[in-house]
């Protein structure tokens, strides 16, 4: 696949605030917990930009594989915090708004789980993941992490 075009070069001004609102969200919440929140996301949005990406950031963070490797399937893996449960399913209940469920009880555990400043940085970081998968998807996006990050 090859990117339909280079969305930095298209746009520059609007994309260099866009990324600084993404690392903004990105610094404002715990590393590892934010990697979780963007790999989940971009699995259900089917983004392997992101989820390449986001993986190997993950365990650059120090996240492990056995996390990574069961993130699909966290309702029943055992080894994720209520903290991570809540934002996980925060996550996919903005992720999947499009499919009419109530959010009602993912909101429940949130605000168990996070201040309102929290859940606020929270959505912010959810949103901003979501906007790169459907760049990422829609202009066939495609980043080597090793490349990123020089």
């Amino acid at each position: 696949m090859t990117a339909k075009f280079d969305v930095f070069a298209a746009a520059p001004a609007l994309m260099k605030k866009w990324m600084a609102v993404s690392l903004d969200a990105a610094a404002s919440l715990e590393p590892t917990l934010i990697e979780l929140v963007k790999i989940r996301s971009s699995q259900i949005n089917a983004c392997a930009n992101c989820i390449n990406m986001h993986t190997v950031e993950a365990r650059a963070k120090g996240e492990t594989e056995q996390r990574i490797y069961l993130l699909s399937a966290w309702r029943e893996a055992r080894c994720y915090s209520d903290r991570e449960r809540a934002a996980l399913g925060w996550t996919e209940a903005l992720t999947r708004l499009s499919q009419g469920h109530s959010h009602a009880e993912a909101y429940a555990a949130l605000a168990a789980q996070f201040t309102e400043e929290e859940q606020v940085k929270l959505t912010l970081m959810i949103n901003v993941i979501n906007g790169w998968n459907r760049l990422a998807v829609g202009f066939d996006l495609w980043i080597e992490p090793a490349a990123q990050a020089a």
